[in-house]
């Protein structure tokens, strides 16, 4: 298989994300960065057109099925969306672009859809603001990969 399909399909799986597969495709599979970058991001942002698309119908089917579901997502959504509010009326959709970009383990493309379904974001601008937070960050983590940080002193 080309290293270029398996950056995707690896940047494809929740928790790994572009986070782990920008470093492997680099160092393992042997891309240059900027093709680890663009290739980690096509797979990063692939499932979450149907994670945003899926997951309402999920949570109506389980809640109507299932008076446990129903209560548990009546509990955790209006928990969340009291939460969020107060940081998305500080930050706006900042919150939500940063929350993406931050690499570290939980944030990510698929813990922001599943926020952004929880906060009530609509689709599209869901999906645009998940892929600002993706591109910043595989900037980041493309730039500690391929060594540019340590060559400026940072890290």
């Amino acid at each position: 298989m080309l290293p270029q399909i398996k950056t995707i399909l690896l940047a494809t799986l929740p928790i790994n994300e572009l986070r782990g597969t920008i470093p492997l495709a680099i160092s393992i599979l042997g891309l240059k960065p900027i093709e680890a970058f663009i290739y980690s991001i096509i797979g990063n942002i692939l499932p979450i057109f149907f994670i945003l698309w899926l997951l309402p119908a999920i949570s109506n089917f389980l809640s109507r099925r299932f008076n446990i579901f129903n209560r548990f997502f009546f509990w955790l959504f209006a928990r969340t969306r009291q939460n969020f509010y107060k940081k998305h009326e500080k930050y706006g959709s900042l919150a939500l672009i940063l929350f993406v970009a931050v690499p570290l383990p939980i944030t990510g493309a698929w813990t922001g859809a599943v926020a952004a379904f929880l906060f009530g974001i609509p689709y599209k601008k869901s999906i645009i603001l998940i892929f600002l937070g993706v591109v910043l960050a595989g900037i980041i983590v493309t730039l500690i990969s391929s060594g540019v940080f340590s060559l400026i002193g940072i890290i």
